[in-house]
């Protein structure tokens, strides 16, 4: 009895524990909730799980037409793809358990679920979703180019434009701007500023959306710019925008105000071409009318152009506008010309004038002019009078050529004005300082040239002669001689002599052997003199280094005993001193008494 109460026990508790084990076991699966994939790339669906039983398979599922579809599935000993679904051909799975699509396309958005079936241990899933974008195309403004015409009795709503942007996914939205700020969505036509959006579901399942604005313009908006945007969704909630081409209205309003102004930024000056400028402030610009006491004359684009004007053309000039649909409103405008002119330059007396060497000249110029202005004198670019009067009290050749004077009026940049009247000064001629020339040695052809002054015309010899011309410039007249430098050129030189009726001029012209290549006889005989003083002083130097050297030898024989000459005895000094003076007797069997000589050295 006891064993059988044992053995229903023993059976009780493994039904226990059995019961117990079924109960906790369990499959955990983890996906990741949302993925984000651009359509024609690559979309990947991880898909991890836990368990306390063993795995029987690994299935993924889409929602389609309502029902659940099995796209791929894998199991320890098999794996596959489901055919007739909408993810067919384009649908792998990794033994990671990850799903890939390749390429994604629009309508693979929608919800994915893992499914991993344990057998014993039950069944669990998780629901992933898969999110598609794509860029929509840059919005194009249509229906804009319009005339809207303004009515203020009867103020209506016309349409601006129609915004459209192609092909994006999700569904984009459009904003319009005006003057770079955003226009409320306002969809109720009785508002002055509203919109008509629209949206088409492509083939593709892509979105083209659009909207229409309209608007109650004012005479202000004239000057508006307005432009839309196209907004839409990226990966990672990433918010993007792309704008269309910003456009302006096209308003047709009467004018109320008329404007007349000359487009010239300076003075005017007879010569100058003038342009006068009219216009309203309403569209289109109507036709003008352009008036003066002597002439009237019609414009289709409200510019008057005055060409070459005279102090004629200065005086009152009117402008009117023929804008018939301003009512009760006068459209009318005038301006002042003025001309600024100054008068041809006058020069007393009248040239060309020709004196005499040495005589005074008085020189007169006027002139008029419509401001104030100044006179001046000029001749070879230098100013010689500050004012219309130019005296010159005693004539030199050099005073001859051409005097300017130039009148200026400062206030009106470029009216200017000058006349020229030419002296001639009559006299002997005047030749200019003849510069040295120089050859590379004897037997090269040298050219020299003779300037000079003088009226008549001066005539030119050269002696030696070579070949010569003439040359004329202003008031100079200057001959070129080409000839060879012979012995002669180079020892007398070129004689250049001007002459006409009232006397003749002469220079000497030098013609030397460049220095390089010169030998100077002075220079040479300085150079032996230099020689043999400088052979005087060497020979003196070395008499007085021989003899020095002589002496040394001498004093140092006497120190080592070796002179045969020497006294076997010192002299005594008075003072009882000995004396270390050394003395040196040369004898001769001739004449003892020569050729001796003392040498003394203190110590």
């Amino acid at each position: 009895m006891e064993s059988m109460i044992s053995g229903r026990v023993w059976i009780a508790c493994v039904s226990v524990l059995f019961t117990l084990h079924v109960c906790l076991a369990s499959v955990s699966v983890k996906v990741t909730p949302t993925v984000d994939v651009i359509v024609g790339e690559t979309a990947r669906l991880p898909c991890s799980y836990t368990t306390t039983g063993t795995i029987a398979v690994v299935q993924w599922f889409i929602e389609s037409a309502g029902t659940r579809k099995r796209v791929a599935f894998r199991s320890s000993t098999d794996s596959g793809l489901d055919k007739d679904t909408p993810l067919t051909d384009r649908v792998t799975m990794e033994t990671d358990k990850t799903l890939v699509i390749s390429p994604v396309k629009v309508m693979d958005e929608r919800s994915f679920f893992c499914q991993v079936d344990g057998g014993p241990v039950g069944t669990s899933e998780a629901e992933t979703k898969l999110k598609v974008f794509f860029a929509p195309e840059k919005p194009v403004v249509s229906d804009n180019k319009r005339s809207i015409p303004l009515s203020r009795d009867n103020p209506t709503a016309h349409q601006v434009g129609k915004c459209t942007s192609s092909n994006g996914h999700p569904e984009p939205r459009i904003i319009w701007f005006k003057d770079s700020n955003p226009l409320p969505e306002v969809l109720d036509p009785k508002e002055k500023v509203y919109m008509v959006p629209g949206v088409v579901k492509e083939s593709s399942d892509l979105y083209t959306v659009m909207s229409t604005l309209y608007l109650q313009p004012e005479k202000k908006d004239a000057k508006s710019v307005f432009h839309c945007t196209v907004e839409y969704r990226m990966p990672n909630n990433e918010i993007k925008k792309e704008n269309s081409e910003h456009f302006n209205l096209t308003l047709l309003y009467p004018a109320e105000n008329v404007f007349f102004r000359l487009l010239n930024t300076t003075p005017i000056k007879e010569g100058d071409e003038v342009q006068m400028k009219c216009e309203t402030d309403g569209n289109p610009q109507p036709q003008f009318e352009f008036s003066k006491e002597d002439f009237t004359q019609p414009s289709s684009t409200g510019l008057l152009t005055l060409r070459n004007v005279t102090r004629s053309d200065a005086g009152t000039y009117n402008c009117e506008a023929m804008d018939f649909d301003a009512v009760d409103i006068s459209l009318y405008k005038s301006l002042t010309l003025n001309v600024h002119y100054l008068d041809t330059v006058s020069v007393v007396p009248a040239g060309p004038l020709m004196i005499n060497k040495g005589e005074p000249i008085e020189l007169q110029c006027k002139t008029r002019s419509s401001d104030e202005y100044t006179l001046s004198w000029m001749k070879d670019g230098k100013q010689l009078s500050q004012k219309g009067s130019l005296s010159l009290q005693s004539t030199s050749l050099d005073n001859a050529g051409e005097y300017v004077c130039i009148a200026s009026v400062f206030s009106v940049p470029g009216l200017q004005k000058q006349a020229n009247v030419t002296v001639i000064v009559t006299g002997q001629p005047e030749i200019d300082e003849p510069k040295r020339a120089e050859v590379a040695k004897q037997g090269d052809m040298v050219t020299l040239e003779c300037s000079a002054q003088g009226y008549p015309a001066p005539q030119f010899t050269w002696k030696p002669s070579g070949k010569e011309s003439v040359a004329i410039n202003g008031n100079k007249f200057t001959s070129t001689v080409t000839l060879e430098a012979s012995a002669a050129v180079l020892k007398d030189g070129v004689t250049c002599e001007a002459n006409n009726i009232h006397g003749a001029d002469r220079k000497m012209f030098m013609v030397e052997i460049h220095s390089s290549n010169r030998v100077d006889s002075n220079d040479a005989k300085a150079e032996g003199q230099e020689g043999g003083s400088k052979g005087v002083v060497v020979a003196v130097l070395g008499c007085v280094l021989l003899l020095l050297l002589l002496v040394a030898l001498l004093y140092f024989f006497t120190k080592k005993g070796r002179m045969a000459c020497r006294k076997k005895e010192k002299k005594e000094v008075a003072s009882g001193e000995v004396n270390n003076d050394i003395v040196v007797e040369m004898k001769s069997s001739e004449k003892p008494n020569e050729g001796s000589g003392l040498l003394n050295k203190e110590q």
